[in-house]
């Protein structure tokens, strides 16, 4: 999985004495009106020349509809705050998370760029590591696809809100499936229970995502069916790619470690069945920062750890 970005063109530059221009407010309230009635053309029609070969109107109504729209949903609010040069950036609250939107205009008010990110909040908790002791997320023996504190054991670790997070399945002969890897029965993992690593509180339930056809993605629902808990220590752990109609727990619900919270399964942003299953430090996983899952008592390669933590693929 990775974090959602939308770049169209980036520059860097200093902050200067934040007053929102008369010019930029329009601009900004009919980007807003256009994005959530779902006029695209008419977003596309504020876009300079160069912004318009950059971003043909076809690309334009795919990003905007599915890239943007899809994830984040319809925009509820956009606060300028401060500029970059002469660009403004806007704290914009959608229905799914805070982004920041930054609009530059020409001499003409034309867009000639723009820049989608996730807003950096102040004052986030830090979290390094859980406090709560963890028990594994499976029963049986699984395979750690990715995970590790490195890029190449661990491909999370290039993202901040990901950077302590497994991929988890089960092997066997060296391969992950048998028979037709295009059926999502023939995984040897797929369906398999998926239990609550430790006593916590459910604070947050996706579900109705269809599992792929393994080979493909759904980058429209990054986790796919989800749940993420809460410890009593404010640790926040988000299990991802879970089976369709799974689910058995419900947001607001209180768990029991080794409780069974659903089946793993394939949806989302994910290739093959597999599990995603991370730590990080508030709920919501577009500004979250991630943290190392240190587990209890496990066997690993056939031998007893006490703590482990972050334990590479494979």
């Amino acid at each position: 999985m990775k974090k959602i970005l939308f770049i169209f063109l980036i520059f860097f530059a200093s902050s200067l004495n934040a007053q929102e221009k008369s010019n930029y407010k329009k601009v900004a309230e009919k980007f807003q009106s256009f994005y959530n009635s779902g006029d695209y053309e008419s977003i596309f029609n504020l876009f300079d020349q160069n912004m318009k070969k950059a971003m043909p109107l076809e690309k334009a109504n795919t990003f905007f509809s599915q890239n943007m729209k899809a994830d984040l949903g319809l925009i509820k609010k956009m606060e300028f705050y401060k500029y970059k040069q002469t660009a403004h950036i806007y704290k914009t609250t959608f229905d799914n998370a805070v982004f920041d939107v930054l609009i530059s205009l020409d001499a003409k008010n034309a867009i000639n760029e723009l820049y989608v990110s996730p807003h950096a909040f102040d004052n986030l908790p830090k979290l390094e590591r859980n406090i709560t002791k963890m028990i594994l997320p499976f029963q049986e023996e699984w395979t750690v696809f990715w995970g590790g504190t490195t890029v190449e054991d661990n491909y999370h670790v290039a993202y901040k809100n990901q950077k302590g997070a497994y991929d988890l399945g089960i092997e066997k002969n060296g391969k992950s499936y048998k028979g037709n890897p295009k059926k999502n029965s023939n995984y040897f993992v797929f369906g398999k229970k998926v239990i609550a690593i430790c006593d916590a509180s459910v604070v947050k339930v996706i579900f109705g995502v269809k599992d792929n056809v393994p080979g493909k993605l759904n980058p429209n629902q990054l986790t796919g069916n989800t749940v993420i808990l809460k410890t009593k220590a404010n640790e926040y752990i988000l299990y991802a790619h879970l089976k369709e109609h799974s689910i058995t727990v419900k947001e607001g619900q209180q768990i029991k470690q080794g409780d069974v919270l659903g089946l793993c399964g394939n949806s989302g942003n994910s290739s093959e069945p597999h599990l995603h299953l991370s730590l990080q430090n508030v709920k919501n996983m577009n500004i979250a920062t991630g943290a190392k899952l240190y587990f209890s008592n496990i066997k690993v390669n056939g031998i007893v750890k006490k703590r482990v933590h972050s334990y590479k693929k494979r």
